[in-house]
Formats: C-alpha cells, structure tokens, sequence
C-alpha cells in the first residue's frame, strides 16, 4: 500500500513532463520509434527489405536500441502520446491513463542522437515521409515503455459512428525514460506486448 500510494503522489503532484500527441497511420501492420541516424542507408525499396524484411532483421535492431516496435499486428492510423522524462523528472501515466490502460510492455531499449521518428515501419529510412512525427530527444540511451490504452471504454469520448471524440485518450501512451545504469535487460520482441494466457 505504501508504494501504491506513492506512485499516486507521483501521478499527482508531478509537474508536466514534455509530449507529443499525433495520429500515425501504417499499412504494415507496425508503427515504430527509431532514431533516423541507424537507417541512413534505407533509401529505396531493396534497401528497406534487407534490413527490415523479416521479424529477424526488426528484432536485430530493437536489440541495438535503433528502434522500438508499437505493434499490435494491424494497419490503420493509431493516437500516439509520446511522454519523455529526464532526470528528476519521470515519465509516467496520469491517472486518467492509467485508470484504462489495457497492458504494457516491458521496457525497449532506445538510443537517441538528438532525434527520434515515429511512423509506420514502411516508413524507416533515410528520408522522412510525409506524416512521419519528430521528437527531439537530447543525446543518450533510454528505456521505452508503451502501454496500450482502452480510450472507448471511458464514457463519453466515442460519438455514435465510433469516432473518437476530441477529448478521448489515444492508443498508444509511450513513455521515455533515461534508462539506469543498473538495466541491463530489454525486451527485443517485435511484438510489443505478451499474449495474455489462458
């Protein structure tokens, strides 16, 4: 009870931590956070496939902290919120949030050099596409945490066609963290989240 009390202070009484809100939409069933600086040799179709192509070739880069799947295996456009946190300053759901957050993921690996991109994986390269989102991210190695979110189960944020409403939580809510000296374990799956058992 003592640390579930705390972390509700936390969620309370934090100041505002920097975010980025933004629909992003993919045909490849992934959208993902990468630094642009790994993928500087992605620029065509031929190149996109030798690096990116199979799970393998995605995990090879999760497990190097060059990108972060948000994959849930569907296309379409998705909310993303990308929360970042620094020292003294952690990154975390708000109550709101987490009242219907649905699962999470373990924490990725991400190293920034003073940007990272979030976009569909078709996305990934050289060049920014058109809908690709930038973050500035200063310089060094962070642990990402991503959290799917039941935004339609909250009353009152979905209108009778099922769109949300403007006022409705995202999908997604990513959090950035610096990442401790003390981790040295991160998920490399290319699915974000673990099946929930029978």
């Amino acid at each position: 009870m003592a640390e579930s009390a705390w972390q509700d202070s936390l969620m309370t009484h934090s100041p505002p931590t920097p975010e980025t809100v933004s629909t992003v939409a993919t045909d490849a069933g992934m959208l993902a956070l990468w630094n642009p600086q790994r993928f500087a040799g992605i620029v065509d179709d031929d190149t996109w496939d030798l690096q990116l192509g199979e799970d393998e070739d995605v995990e090879r880069h999760i497990r190097t902290g060059a990108l972060v799947p948000v994959n849930i295996r569907s296309d379409g456009a998705f909310g993303v919120l990308v929360r970042t946190g620094g020292v003294g300053l952690f990154a975390q759901l708000t109550e709101r949030e987490s009242t219907h957050r649905l699962v999470t993921s373990d924490a990725y690996l991400l190293h920034s050099s003073g940007q990272v991109w979030l976009s569909g994986i078709e996305a990934v390269g050289a060049e920014a596409w058109p809908g690709t989102v930038r973050c500035d991210l200063p310089v060094g190695c962070y642990s990402v945490v991503i959290h799917l979110i039941a935004w339609e189960d909250e009353p009152g944020t979905v209108y009778e066609d099922g769109v949300p409403s403007e006022t409705a939580l995202p999908d997604f809510v990513v959090l950035i963290n610096p990442a401790v000296s003390e981790q040295d374990t991160f998920r490399s799956a290319v699915e974000t989240f673990d099946k929930a058992e029978d």
